[in-house]
This record gives structure tokens, C-alpha cells and sequence, in this order.
């Protein structure tokens, strides 16, 4: 299938400038690279903006047009019967009087029509042009045109944050950037606290799929449904009455009627702003020509981050499935600085090609862009340039966006060029063309005033379509009008960490009345050494009558979970309690002293042989441990004493025990001596038998050594005996010595063990009630 195509114009002998005859033919395709439309006032610019968009539009390719000045409103000035009463309501009375012309209607249809027909073009291709699209002049923040509800693009976007949060994120920068340059307030998006703000609460509500409204947002401000930013509480990151600074700032969008009209007609969505509700392709024209210069980076920055959301939950492609057209783009992507609108331009610059999105922008000056944009542009239309600094800057571009283009020749075409002449430099194609635009089918007529725009539009009803919130469904018995209690209730923030523990409903629009109780309890007991305080803290959800005490939810509340500031769209149940008496209120408080008092003690632990008590918020396994260790040091004490009564027997046993010792050694020794000198005196008499000498004398001693022998041996196995007997007495009393300590340690962990429990009730005076506070609690309705 042969590519699409638009029909610019001609091209033209660069010598002469008159035209070749051959067509210049542009691939639609080749706009998904995105183009820059470059040239002083009065070279034709505008012109050639209006023939690419009418020939995007000829092929069923929608656009969407941003006209910050009011030219690209030509558009809808096209007239199928060239008819000159057609162009009368929009020919300027002081042009005709310059011309000397006594028709300058009738004068313009002849010249429109004369034109066309030199480019083989006539009515008829304007009529189909109309037959084949729709055209919508929107006027954000204006009823002169058809309203834009820009403001209403808080809302949640349709898809999964989840799945494409740098999408969606993106979206939130750029909207919270346009909301805080709409009031004035300069906050850059990584540091500035106002953004980091804001972007969190519009994040939070989109990631829960829930629409914000500028109202919405403007109470989150002053009561943030969260504690923290980062590591910091949200008191120390932004003040309470700095963000009640930024609230009244943001609170003029909703109470000047000035804005109302940014909230009235059709709601910012590009799909349907691209194609109606049959499929048929749309020129949308954001007329901003009567805006100041903050409020159009805000517009710009909204439908262009809409746009961007919108765009890449579509599948790819590498036609060109829809043409964005901005016209005098200064301002909006300088080369340094950063205004809201430029990140969602360099997105689109960057991103846009894969989902066949193009884009095309205009401007006078080329030093007016940032540089990312002219890389990132594929075609380029340059006129008649005003400086050499100019053509310079776009000579550069060039070399950038195409590295083997032929400066030089380039340089030389650019400078002779005429009205309407234009060099076209396609990244795609190996040589640049020279070309003059073909005449446009949309009668140039200049800027539109905001009069003329509403002249233009007429009657459409979208004019009048205000933004009408819709209406909330109620719960049954619920009114959008709280109740009155006794005292003020304020509402429980849905960042509270206790409201599902109470069967609460944090995202609930839907409230009921509670009772909040703070108590301080204190347990005493002198002989246990105990004086501990505590805080109970109960919510009661759903109240009775007569109150309930035993119905309440143990949580840990404390102020910082209540708010002042209901919720937008909040309803409320009738309670069904006499809430609004402070005697019921006061009934309440003393059925939760009484219930307190017959109900809660502090359990500790006792030992009376050790005489002490268990600590508060001990377990019994350390007072435990603690009495072992206690006992262990009675024990050693009377361990020391039972010693001191042993310790001078035993000394006194070794002592006998060593003398014991002494005397068998020596009776050892006697006794081997007596044996020696027997021996000695036995060979004596054997050797005289031997020798005939029997002699009755010797016979005699040998008998009586052998007795003394005898009788020394008995000595020392009688003193052997006593060293045994001796060892064994001081066996003896180390093993009672052993008894002794044994008993003394069984003992003491015995007593050790003796623990029982000691309740420490609560008297009157030990319970103070703080006064119990009714609070609303989000619940399902």
C-alpha cells in the first residue's frame, strides 16, 4: 500500500524561483520523526502550517492544533463556494481602504478561487475537506469558543498505575507544574516541597483509582491523607500553615469567577477531542491567543500530558495516526530554562514516533529551541530566516539531525529564499528540496479576536456544557449534613493505622459517629515497690445506648490521627445514640472508669522467702532466673560459713594424716634393716655349720634377729594401717562437707522456686479519664 502523502506545493528553480512543474509530495510517515517550521513574519510560515494540517485532514489524519496567537483559528475559514458574501463577515474594512479596493470581499473570493485553480485545486476539495471532518475552536478559560474543562483532568485516567507509572507520573508533573504556575508559585519538581506535595496527593488518589477534583485537592492540602514524605512527618516537611498558604493560593481557581469557564464544556480528553463519537477524524484548535502567559503553559502542559497518557496506551505503529501542531512555540521550549510545558514537549519529541503521533512545531526564531528538540526533529521547512545568527543556529541543527548534509549548499539556498519559498530538508531523503507552498484552501485572514471566535463558533451547544459534578449516592439515613454532637467531632484521617482494626473503611465517603478514650491508669503497691502508670486507649464503633463499655477496640490513637476538615463528598449516619447530649457523653465516661476499675489489674510476681517482686513488664521466666540468682548468693553465704566449721578438722586430719605417714615410712625402714641384719647374721651360722663349727651362741642371735625382725614388720604394717585410717576419717568429712553444701543449695532454690502471683487492683483514684471525644469514622454505607 503506497505511503500517504501531502501536497505542499512545488518546487522552483533556485536560480530564478519560478516554479518546475514537478509537485512536492511529502510522505505523511515521515511526520512521525516530528518537523520544525522555521521563518521570519512574512515568509509564509503560518501558510505552510495550515497546508500541512489541511492535508492532514484531506487524509483522514486528525490534529490537534495548540494557536497561541490566534492565526491557526484560519482553519475553520473555509468557504466550499468561494462565494464572496462567505469572506465579507472576515475581510479587514482597513485592508480594503489601503487597496483602494470598493469590493475587497468579492476581490478576495476571486483571488481565493484564481489560487486554488493554479494549483489544480478548487470548492470542491474544500467541501470534501469539510465532509470529511470535524472542526472544534476551543477557548479554555473562555466561553467564546467552545470551553475547555481542563481543570477536570484531575480526575483518575483510565489504566493501571502499576503497570505504566512513568506514564502516569509524567502526566502528574506536568499537571501539578501548570496548577503551581497558574497561581504564581515557582516549585521545581524534584525539590520544590509545593510539587513534591501536591504530585503525592494526585498520585495517591490515581493509584487508588479515585478522581480528585481542584477542591478535593485543595482540602487534601491543608489535612494530607498521609504522616510521612519520605523520611520526614508531614508537619516537619511542610508546615501546617505554609500548606494552608499554598491551599488559599490554589483556592482562587474555584472561588474567582474568572475561572469558572476553566471548568465548563467538554472534558479534556484527546481521544474524543481527536475523533467523534462515529470515528470520524477531528481538527481540534486550542485558541490561547486571550490567555496571559502562565495560564497557556498550563493549558499546554494539561492536554499535552493528557495526550501523552492517552498515547502510549496505544499499540504502535509507522503511519501517522494523528498530527500535533503548535504555532510561535517560543516560550515553550527555550534552550534553558524549564516552564511546565516543555518536558511534555520533549516527550512527545522523544516517545511520540513509536505510537505514530507527529509532531510539528513553528517558530520565527530557531535560537528559541532547545536544542533535544531540534535533534529530535526529522524534517525541517526553513523560510526566510531574519539573522545570520539565525541560519546559523538552524545550519547546526541540521549538521546534527544529519550527519553528511552539505552545509555550504545549504547555507546558500537558505539565504535566497523568498515569500513563500521554503527549503524542505528530510532526514529521509539524500537531497533537500526547494519548493513554494501551493495555496491554502483556509482563507488567511490573520489573527481572530476573542469576538470573532465567538462569531465563528456561533451556537453551538458545547458553549454553554458546564461541568456539573455528579450528584453522590447516598447511604440510606445519610445526609451530607453532619449531625450535631456534643462538641465538635472531627473526622479520623484515612492514613489513621488503626481503622481496619476497628472494621473501619478508609476510602468510605460514608461516616459514622464514634467515641475516642484516653485513660491513665495507675497501679501502686509499696511493700511490692510498685507505682507503674499506663495509658489505655479504646475506640467504641458502633455506639449503644446505654454505652457499652465492653464494646470498645483497643488501638492506639492519639491527635495526630483526626482532622478538622471533612472529606469532599462526605456523607454522615444518624447516630443512633442521644450523641448530641453531654450528659449521655458524661455517662460514657463513667461506665469506663467503673469497667476499668472491676476489670483490669496488674499481675506481678511475688517470693516471700527472698522477699521480692517481680517487675512490671518482667516475664516470669527472668523474675525466675532472678530468684535462682538470688538463692545462689544466699547459698554461697551460708556455703562460706559451713566451710569456716570444716576447714580446721580437715587441717588437723592431713595434719595426722602426715604423721601417720612419717611413722610407717620409718617403721618401713626399721623393719627393712631388721631384715638385713638377719640376713647377714644367717649366713653367719650357715657358713660356720659349713666350716664344723656349730656354735649355740650364734644359733642363738640368729633366732633373735629373726624375732626383732618380726616384730619390726608389725610395726610398720601397724602403722600403714593408721595412714589408711587416717585418709579415711578425711575422706569422711569431705563427703560431709560435700552433704553439708548440698543441703544448704537445695535449700535455698528450693525457696527459690516458692513464687506465687500478686494482683495489684485499681482504686477510684488511680483511674483518670481523660474527657472521651465523638469522632467520625469512614465506614462501609
Amino acid at each position: 500500500m503506497p505511503d500517504t502523502t501531502f501536497f505542499l506545493g512545488g518546487t522552483i528553480d533556485p536560480t530564478t524561483g519560478a516554479r518546475s512543474g514537478a509537485e512536492i509530495r511529502y510522505p505523511a510517515s515521515h511526520l512521525t520523526t516530528h518537523g520544525v517550521i522555521v521563518g521570519m513574519t512574512g515568509s509564509g510560515k503560518t501558510g505552510l502550517g495550515m497546508i500541512y494540517l489541511e492535508e492532514a485532514l484531506r487524509n483522514d489524519i486528525p490534529t490537534l492544533v495548540i494557536d497561541p496567537k490566534g492565526d491557526m483559528t484560519n482553519l475553520l475559514l473555509t468557504f466550499p463556494e468561494l462565494a464572496p458574501a462567505d469572506f465579507a463577515p472576515w475581510v479587514d474594512a482597513g485592508e480594503a481602504n489601503a487597496q483602494g479596493s470598493d469590493d475587497l470581499a468579492a476581490d478576495t473570493a476571486a483571488l481565493w478561487k484564481s489560487g486554488l485553480e493554479s494549483w489544480g485545486l478548487s470548492g470542491a476539495d474544500i467541501a470534501d475537506l469539510r465532509r470529511r471532518v470535524g472542526m472544534t475552536l476551543y477557548t479554555p478559560g473562555s466561553a467564546a469558543g467552545i470551553p475547555l474543562n481542563v481543570l477536570g483532568s484531575l480526575a483518575a485516567p483510565g489504566g493501571d498505575f502499576a503497570e505504566d507509572s512513568e506514564t502516569f507520573r509524567d502526566e502528574i508533573e506536568g499537571i501539578v507544574s501548570g496548577l503551581l504556575a497558574l497561581v504564581g508559585v515557582a516549585s521545581d519538581p524534584l525539590s520544590g516541597r509545593e510539587h513534591i506535595l501536591l504530585a503525592n496527593l494526585v498520585e495517591r488518589s490515581w493509584i487508588a483509582g479515585e478522581d480528585l477534583s481542584l477542591e478535593s485537592l485543595i482540602v487534601q492540602v491543608t489535612s494530607p491523607p498521609m504522616r510521612r514524605l519520605g523520611v520526614f512527618d508531614m508537619d516537619t516537611f511542610f508546615p501546617e500553615k505554609d500548606r494552608l498558604a499554598l491551599a488559599m493560593r490554589l483556592n482562587t481557581l474555584v472561588a474567582s469567577p474568572s475561572f469558572a469557564a476553566w471548568r465548563t464544556g467538554p472534558a479534556l480528553d484527546p481521544a474524543t477531542m481527536l475523533w467523534d463519537s462515529t470515528g470520524k477524524p477531528q481538527a481540534a484548535v486550542l485558541y490561547l491567543a486571550h490567555l496571559s502567559e502562565d495560564e497557556r503553559q498550563f493549558v499546554v502542559t494539561m492536554v499535552l500530558g493528557r495526550l501523552i497518557t492517552w498515547m502510549r496506551s496505544q499499540a504502535g505503529t509507522g503511519d501517522l495516526r494523528a498530527l500535533v501542531y503548535m504555532d510561535e512555540v517560543f516560550g515553550f521550549v527555550p534552550p534553558t530554562a524549564m516552564p511546565p510545558a516543555k518536558k511534555p514537549i520533549l516527550t512527545l519529541m522523544k516517545q511520540a514516533r513509536a505510537f505514530g503521533v507527529g509532531m510539528l512545531l513553528s517558530t520565527q526564531n530557531p535560537v528559541d529551541l532547545d536544542y533535544k528538540a531540534m535533534s529530535n526533529a526529522g524534517t525541517w521547512c526553513i523560510g526566510r530566516l531574519q539573522t545570520e545568527r539565525d541560519k546559523a543556529r538552524i545550519l547546526e541543527a541540521l549538521q546534527s539531525a544529519a550527519g553528511g548534509t552539505d552545509i555550504g549548499s545549504l547555507d546558500a539556498l537558505i539565504s535566497g529564499l523568498g515569500k513563500r519559498q521554503f527549503l524542505l530538508h528530510d532526514t529521509r531523503e539524500k537531497e533537500p528540496a526547494l519548493f513554494t507552498t501551493r495555496w491554502a484552501m483556509s482563507y488567511l485572514r490573520g489573527p481572530l479576536t476573542r469576538d470573532q471566535v465567538a462569531v465563528l463558533v456561533g451556537d453551538d451547544a458545547r458553549r454553554h456544557q458546564e461541568h456539573t459534578p455528579q450528584p453522590v449516592a447516598l447511604p440510606h439515613d445519610a445526609s451530607p449534613v453532619a449531625p450535631q454532637l456534643a462538641g465538635r467531632a472531627k473526622h479520623v484521617d484515612p492514613a489513621a493505622p488503626w481503622l481496619d482494626a476497628i472494621g473501619a473503611n478508609a476510602t468510605s465517603k460514608t461516616f459514622a459517629v464514634a467515641l475516642a478514650a484516653r485513660v491513665r491508669l495507675t497501679f501502686d503497691d509499696t511493700a511490692a515497690g510498685v507505682n507503674h502508670t499506663e495509658e489505655w486507649e479504646a475506640v467504641f464503633q458502633p455506639l449503644t445506648d446505654p454505652f457499652d463499655p465492653e464494646a470498645g477496640f483497643i488501638v492506639d490513637h492519639d491527635p495526630r490521627d483526626l482532622r478538622d476538615q471533612a472529606p469532599d463528598g462526605a456523607a454522615y449516619l444518624t447516630p443512633e445514640v442521644p450523641a448530641d447530649r453531654q450528659a449521655w457523653l458524661a455517662e460514657a465516661e463513667r461506665s469506663i472508669r467503673d469497667h476499668l476499675i472491676a476489670t483490669r489489674t496488674l499481675h506481678t510476681l511475688r517470693n516471700r522467702a527472698l522477699k521480692t517482686y517481680g517487675r512490671v513488664g518482667e516475664s516470669p521466666e527472668a523474675f525466675m532466673e532472678r530468684c535462682r540468682s538470688m538463692a545462689h548468693e544466699q547459698a554461697d553465704d551460708a556455703i562460706v560459713a559451713i566451710k569456716k566449721r570444716f576447714d580446721a578438722r580437715i587441717e588437723r586430719a592431713r595434719d595426722q594424716i602426715e604423721a601417720a605417714h612419717l611413722a610407717a615410712r620409718q617403721a618401713r625402714l626399721d623393719a627393712e634393716t631388721r631384715r638385713q641384719e638377719e640376713v647377714v647374721s644367717g649366713a653367719g651360722t650357715i657358713l660356720g655349720v659349713l666350716m664344723g663349727r656349730r656354735n649355740s651362741r650364734s644359733m642363738s642371735t640368729a633366732t633373735s634377729k629373726r624375732s626383732m625382725t618380726r616384730r619390726a614388720e608389725q610395726r610398720a604394717h601397724t602403722a600403714d594401717a593408721k595412714v589408711a585410717a587416717r585418709s579415711e576419717a578425711l575422706e569422711d568429712l569431705e563427703e560431709d562437707l560435700a552433704e553439708a553444701i548440698d543441703e544448704v543449695t537445695e535449700e535455698w532454690l528450693a525457696k527459690a522456686a516458692e513464687v506465687e502471683v500478686l494482683e495489684i487492683p485499681l482504686e477510684k483514684s488511680d483511674v483518670v479519664v481523660e474527657t472521651p471525644v465523638l469522632i467520625w469514622v469512614p465506614v462501609t454505607g
